[in-house]
């Protein structure tokens, strides 16, 4: 039996580790330099135990929903 999401440690556990997944992961994706990336917003969602990360860089804009458990990123919506 495996415990719930409140019992298992967390990967993502603070909002700075979240940030750090999601530039790397937009870098990654689209070829951009990550001191080029800038944080517009974050959110955890208590339900879920997910992270959402809004970033920008040039004219674009996007939000990366990132799962705090297993440390990855689960979608990438350009906005």
């Amino acid at each position: 039996m495996s415990p719930g999401i409140g019992l298992m440690k967390r990967r993502l556990e603070k909002e700075r580790d979240a940030i750090v997944l999601a530039v790397s992961g937009i870098a990654k994706k689209y070829d951009v330099l990550p001191e080029n990336i800038k944080t517009l917003e974050t959110k955890y969602h208590n339900d879920s135990g997910d992270w959402y990360v809004a970033l920008g860089w040039e004219e674009r804009k996007a939000v990366i929903q990132m799962d705090s458990v297993l440390g990855t990123i689960i979608e990438i919506r350009e906005i």
